[in-house]
């Protein structure tokens, strides 16, 4: 039996023009602590809601991996964490999430995600959000999606404007202690959603929508 009998969404895979995206597996670890470590973001400011950047190498890996295995192992049609490795020639450079609660009730979505800071500037965060908006809206069946950035962080909030994102409200977080900053909410309502030129290929396996709380909408591809 294969890797994919034993877990269905591991047969996942999106492909842009540039880009692959495919749950990330015990495999790709290894190559995303690198790209993390060889650094995301400017280290005097920390992109994300919670700092895991700031750990030590050692810890951050043994922390990266214990998150990856926890969203598997608590991933249900009820509530599921998709985290995707970002491939560009083959490489994971990077890892686009996408998560819901009560999808089959309320077919809402949130993204999340990081690209090796070597890899930013062209154009690819733009390319793998559109990715996962596309498979959520015509193949999930999601009416919504939503998305935060930091009010300092243009790059996001400029990737989420170009696709139709509108802004949601602020809220007020610490991500390191004393350093309180806005969080930009963002919001995306399916027809809004400024579709890219390209045709994203989708292939899973029989299944994997029920398992996700969604019903096809579209011919399976698989």
């Amino acid at each position: 039996m294969d890797i994919e009998r034993v877990w269905p969404l591991f047969g996942l895979s999106l492909r842009s023009p540039r880009l692959e995206l495919r749950p990330v597996r015990d495999d790709d670890l290894p190559a995303l602590v690198d790209a993390a470590v060889a650094g995301v973001h400017d280290p005097e400011r920390s992109p994300f809601g919670v700092p895991w950047t700031d750990a030590p190498p050692a810890e951050l890996a043994h922390s990266f991996a214990a998150y990856h295995w926890g969203l598997r192992a608590g991933s249900s049609p009820e509530k599921w964490a998709l985290a995707f490795t970002i491939l560009h020639n083959g490489e994971p450079v990077g890892v686009q999430q996408l998560d819901a609660t009560e999808f089959a009730r309320d077919r809402t979505v949130d993204s999340g995600s990081w690209l090796t800071r070597r890899m930013q500037g062209r154009g690819l965060g733009t390319e793998m959000r559109a990715a996962i908006l596309l498979f959520a809206f015509d193949h999930l069946g999601a009416r919504t999606a939503r998305s935060s950035a930091m009010v300092w962080n243009t790059p996001s909030l400029a990737v989420s404007r170009r696709l139709g994102y509108v802004d949601d409200g602020l809220t007020r977080i610490e991500p390191r202690p004393g350093e309180p900053v806005d969080e930009q909410r963002l919001r995306l309502e399916r027809d809004a959603f400024v579709r890219p030129e390209w045709t994203l290929d989708v292939r899973y396996p029989e299944g994997i929508l029920r398992d996700l709380g969604a019903a096809p909408t579209t011919t399976d591809p698989a």
